[in-house]
């Protein structure tokens, strides 16, 4: 935090004292400000050489040492997307992450890379939904989670949207659905357990000149309940509330054919915390 120009000492218990001007005497010269030795402007000049070629030298010796503050290049599976060193996941299994770390940072990945599985488009076929839901859900609440999800993807929400029976848009279209996690907060957390929260950004709609529902965007938080199981963290519940939702900018909206495009050539992420 800083101060404003109307900051004053009161706030260290000091008053700051009135300014004195003392004139000079009629029958003296002013006096003048002696000149710098030549000598002494030298001597500056060389301990403030000195003083940066040894902070150079420091400072490429932490790097050399990993002290903190490098970029971890010299760290076995650092990435971009791990700013901790920790490699974020071991492998996919049915498209989906898997392999998250049994830590906090493991069960934020986990939560934002199935806030991604869960909000895809194959979430309108009943056999990928089920796929991606047996693939993420802890055991004993997988009954529960695949009836809840194909009772919210029924077929009559496929024809609202304009899709066909198994999900596809008709010809000429793009069906677009797409999660993009902004952030992840842990609620609770043990070695077995925890509850974590995705702030998440969407693309919604149908991309195409004739289409009458075109690609909105969205806000919305999903906190889930994972459990520590078979190596991973699982899925036990999901809850979904909208926002927070920023104003919006601005920006010129795009044609349906750019949105389509856009879509056909931007994959998603891996996420890790």
């Amino acid at each position: 935090m800083s101060y404003g120009d109307d900051y004053d000492d009161t706030r260290t218990g000091r008053v700051p004292s009135p300014t004195r001007t003392r004139l000079p005497e009629q029958d003296e010269p002013p006096s003048r400000r002696p000149a710098a030795s030549p000598g002494r402007s030298i001597l500056t000049v060389v301990a403030v050489i000195i003083v940066l070629l040894a902070a150079i030298v420091f400072a490429n010796q932490s790097r050399e040492d990993g002290s903190p503050g490098d970029d971890g290049g010299d760290r076995e599976g650092a990435r971009p997307t791990a700013p901790t060193g920790e490699r974020p996941v071991d492998d996919l299994f049915n498209g989906i992450p898997t392999g998250h770390a049994q830590t906090e940072q493991g069960a934020q990945s986990a939560a934002a890379n199935y806030a991604v599985a869960l909000g895809g488009v194959e979430m309108f076929n009943e056999g990928q939904r089920r796929t991606i839901v047996d693939s993420i859900s802890a055991s004993a609440a997988r009954d529960d989670l695949r009836a809840s999800y194909d009772s919210g993807y029924s077929a009559q929400l496929n024809e609202d949207i304009g899709l066909d029976p198994e999900g596809v848009a008709p010809t000429g279209m793009t069906f677009v659905n797409r999660t993009m996690p902004v952030g992840s907060s842990t609620v609770e957390y043990s070695d077995t357990a925890a509850e974590v929260s995705v702030w998440c950004t969407g693309l919604f709609g149908m991309a195409g000149t004739e289409s009458r529902n075109p690609v909105r965007t969205s806000w919305f938080t999903i906190t889930f309940t994972l459990v520590w199981e078979d190596g991973d963290w699982k899925v036990q519940d999901t809850e979904q509330a909208q926002g927070p939702t920023p104003v919006g900018g601005d920006d010129r909206v795009s044609g349906a054919e750019e949105i389509a495009e856009a879509i056909q050539q931007y994959g998603g992420f891996t996420y890790a915390r």
